[in-house]
C-alpha cells in the first residue's frame, strides 16, 4: 500500500466534506510535509531576508531583456541551475563525513530555488503567483509525473479539467479551494521528502572530498534543469485576453 492509498478509490473531494483538511488533526509526518512545504514557499516565492523573492528574479531578468520573454525565462533557469549546482558542490564537498549534516540542508535549499525558479518562470509568463491556484501548481510542477496523481488524491481530477497537458496552467489561472490547496500542499511535502533517501544513496558514493562536490554539483544541476524543462512547458505564455477559469468547488459538482 502506498503513502496515499486508500482503501476507498473514490476521489478524496468525495470521502470526506471539503474542509476535511482544516478538521482533522495532523500527525507528525502531516506537519512535517506541510512545514517543509510552508518553507519553500516563503523562502522560495515570497523571499525572507536576503533571498529574493520570486517576483525580484523576473525583475531583473525583465529589466535586461526587456519585453523579451523567452530570454528572460532563459536566463532565470539558468541562474538557478548554476546556483543549484554551485549548493551541490559545497553539500558534497566534504563526502561521507558531513553528509548527515549537509543532506537536509542541500534538500531544503535545493527546492528553495527550484520553487522560486518556477514561480519565475510562470510569472513571466503572465502568471499571478501570489494565488492559492497557482502556489499549488508550481508545488506541483516540482513532482513531475507525479503530480496526476496527487491532483486526483485532492479530488481535483477529470471532473474539473485538471487532466492532460496544460493542467498545471489550468490551476494557475483558477480559484482553488483552500481545502484542496492543503492537501495538495501536503501531499507535495510528502513526495519531495521522500527524495532525501534518494539524495542520499546518491551521495554514498562520495566517500573522497572534491569528487564528491563534482558529483553533487552534477546531479543537482540535471535534477534543476530537468524541474525547468517540465515548467516551461507547463506554464505556456498566458494571453492578456485568456478568461481565468471558475472556482474548482463548483467544476467538480
Amino acid at each position: 500500500m502506498g503513502l496515499f492509498d486508500s482503501k476507498d478509490d473514490r476521489p478524496v473531494a468525495q470521502q470526506a466534506p471539503a474542509n476535511a483538511a482544516e478538521t482533522e488533526p495532523d500527525g507528525p509526518l502531516d506537519k512535517l510535509a506541510k512545514g517543509f512545504v510552508g518553507k519553500i514557499v516563503d523562502l522560495g516565492i515570497d523571499g525572507v531576508g536576503p533571498l529574493g523573492s520570486s517576483s525580484q528574479v523576473v525583475a531583473k531578468a525583465r529589466r535586461k531583456h526587456g519585453n523579451n520573454v523567452e530570454k528572460a525565462v532563459n536566463e532565470i533557469v539558468t541562474d538557478h541551475v548554476k546556483m543549484a549546482g554551485v549548493g551541490g558542490f559545497v553539500t558534497g564537498f566534504g563526502g561521507l563525513v558531513t553528509m548527515p549534516v549537509s543532506l537536509p540542508a542541500n534538500v531544503l535549499e535545493f527546492y528553495t530555488l527550484a520553487t522560486r525558479m518556477v514561480a519565475g518562470i510562470a510569472e513571466t509568463r503572465g502568471y499571478d503567483v501570489s494565488t492559492e491556484g497557482a502556489r499549488a501548481a508550481i508545488l506541483l510542477s516540482l513532482v513531475g509525473a507525479d503530480a496526476d496523481d496527487l491532483i486526483q488524491k485532492a479530488g481535483l481530477g477529470a471532473a474539473s479539467a485538471m487532466t492532460g497537458s496544460g493542467r498545471l496552467a489550468r490551476m494557475a489561472m483558477s480559484r482553488m479551494p483552500k481545502a484542496a490547496g492543503m492537501m495538495i500542499n501536503k501531499a507535495v511535502g510528502f513526495r519531495l521528502l521522500t527524495s532525501v533517501g534518494g539524495k542520499a544513496l546518491s551521495r554514498f558514493i562520495r566517500f573522497v572530498p572534491v569528487a564528491g562536490g563534482v558529483v553533487g554539483a552534477g546531479l543537482d544541476g540535471l535534477l534543476m534543469k530537468r524541474i525547468a524543462d517540465h515548467a516551461k512547458r507547463e506554464f505556456p505564455l498566458r494571453e492578456t485576453a485568456e478568461p481565468v477559469l471558475g472556482d474548482l468547488a463548483d467544476t467538480s459538482a
